[in-house]
C-alpha cells in the first residue's frame, strides 16, 4: 500500500443553480480570480475553477441545480482561518460586503463564523487556533473521542 495515502485537498467544488449569480457572489466574498473554465458539449460554460486562495484551498463552481438545492442549509466544507481575530475580521468583511452571516460562535474547538451562498449553502470559516473551552456536554457540539 506504500504510497497510498492523501497529500491533502485538490479542490472544493460547490453545486450552484445560477453560475453566473454564483461566480459574482463567490469572487466578490473570496476575492477569487478565475484560472479555468468548463463547458458543456455545446460550447456553454457550465463550470469554473478558481486560483487558490490559500495553502491547497481551491475552490470550484459547478453548475448543477438539483445538487444545489439538495445541500442547502448543509456544510460540506469549513474552511480554516487562523485564529478570534481573524473571525472578527471576516465578520468585518462580510457586514462591508452585506452578506448576512452569524456572529463570531464559540464553536466546539476553536472560533466559527457562518453564512450562506446564494443557493443556501452553509459556508463555515472555523479557527485552526482553539479555544480551550470544553463544550462537550452541550447538545450540538463536538466532544473528543476517548483513545
Amino acid at each position: 500500500m506504500g504510497n497510498a495515502v492523501l497529500a491533502g485537498i485538490h479542490h472544493v467544488k460547490f453545486p450552484v443553480a445560477d453560475l453566473a449569480r454564483s461566480r459574482a457572489w463567490y469572487e466578490r466574498v473570496f476575492d477569487l480570480t478565475p484560472s479555468m473554465e468548463f463547458p458543456d458539449g455545446g460550447g456553454v460554460v457550465r463550470g469554473v475553477g478558481y486560483e487558490p486562495v490559500g495553502p491547497g484551498v481551491s475552490i470550484c463552481l459547478r453548475e448543477h441545480p438539483v445538487a444545489a438545492r439538495g445541500i442547502a442549509g448543509f456544510d460540506p466544507v469549513s474552511f480554516a482561518i487562523a485564529d478570534q481575530a481573524a473571525a472578527e475580521a471576516w465578520v468585518a468583511r462580510l457586514d462591508a460586503l452585506g452578506v448576512a452571516h452569524s456572529p463570531v460562535i464559540e464553536a466546539s474547538l476553536g472560533w466559527l463564523v457562518v453564512f450562506h451562498d446564494p443557493d443556501g449553502t452553509e459556508i463555515h470559516l472555523y479557527t485552526v487556533a482553539e479555544h480551550g473551552i470544553d463544550h462537550g456536554d452541550r447538545p450540538g457540539y463536538g466532544r473528543r473521542v476517548a483513545g
